[in-house]
């Protein structure tokens, strides 16, 4: 989404709000930060997409484009970063040690750079993870990805794993940058991936998303679903591993998805450009 139309969304919903609001009593916690969530979990932007006329555009515009592999090198996130840049995609997101070169390939596009933190295994201590959150967001990061702990979800220390979350949601928001948190739902029961939601929900995270691609398994609708009404309307849901199309792409925002990590985005886009082409053709 282009910056005008970014800022022109959050006043009009601002003003609606606001309206709605008057003559009542007064709400201390609604603020234009509220809304600037709202619209960043892609409120705006799913209804587009889900709607006979969805372009391209609008499906890229909501495709984290992804890669996480440890062999990634310059060329291959140069490559990354031309393609974010020609499609459009809601961001790159690479590993903390490619955001500064990202963030240089992606100055003045307007692709943001998103990183992982506590990556892939969730297993450091959280004053590690907030570093780590902080210095990449010194880097250059607009968006970070961290996974759970999730030995203490399992342990059924929820409290541990809310702190965990809470130390890095707030070194993201004290720099403007949101924060999703990623759950791992292939190594959780369904109370497990519930309780992770809830966690990240009360730690003030902004989405949470379901895989690190690097388990066993990754983003399934039923799991969408499930995160999606525990969490409401209040976070964005972030399907990431395993989608491989526009087919996988389609079901999980239909699940409830509003954002989804692929390393696929291009063949998404691709993909969802010919599906526009043949409703089209079928028109005429």
């Amino acid at each position: 989404m282009q910056n005008g139309n970014h800022d022109q969304l959050i006043e009009q919903i601002t003003d609606m709000v606001l309206a709605k609001l008057s003559g009542e009593e007064y709400c201390p916690t609604f603020c234009r930060a509220d809304v600037e969530r709202i619209v960043d979990a892609g409120a705006e932007r799913i209804g587009i997409v889900l709607g006979e006329t969805a372009t391209a555009h609008d499906w890229a515009s909501l495709i984290d484009h992804t890669l996480l592999k440890p062999e990634a090198a310059y060329g291959d996130i140069k490559k990354l970063c031309d393609e974010a840049a020609q499609f459009g995609f809601a961001s790159v997101c690479v590993n903390p040690g490619w955001v500064k070169q990202a963030a240089a390939f992606l100055r003045g596009t307007g692709v943001p750079v998103c990183t992982v933190i506590g990556f892939p295994l969730g297993a450091t201590l959280p004053d590690v993870k907030a570093y780590e959150a902080r210095r990449a967001i010194f880097d250059g990061a607009s968006e970070v990805d961290m996974v759970i702990n999730i030995g203490a979800l399992k342990s059924g220390d929820d409290c541990a794993v809310e702190d965990d979350i809470r130390a890095v949601a707030e070194a993201a928001h004290e720099n403007h940058v949101l924060c999703k948190v990623i759950i791992e739902t292939a190594l959780l029961t369904d109370d497990e991936k519930v309780r992770a939601c809830i966690a990240a929900k009360n730690a003030g995270a902004d989405f949470v998303k379901t895989s690190t691609g690097f388990a066993k398994g990754g983003a399934t609708a039923n799991d969408v679903s499930l995160m999606r009404r525990t969490v409401g309307k209040a976070l964005g849901v972030k399907a990431s591993g395993g989608v491989k199309g526009i087919d996988d792409a389609r079901a999980m925002f239909e699940a409830g998805a509003t954002r989804i990590g692929a390393s696929v985005g291009v063949k998404i886009v691709k993909e969802a450009s010919g599906e526009v082409a043949e409703a089209s053709n079928a028109a005429y």
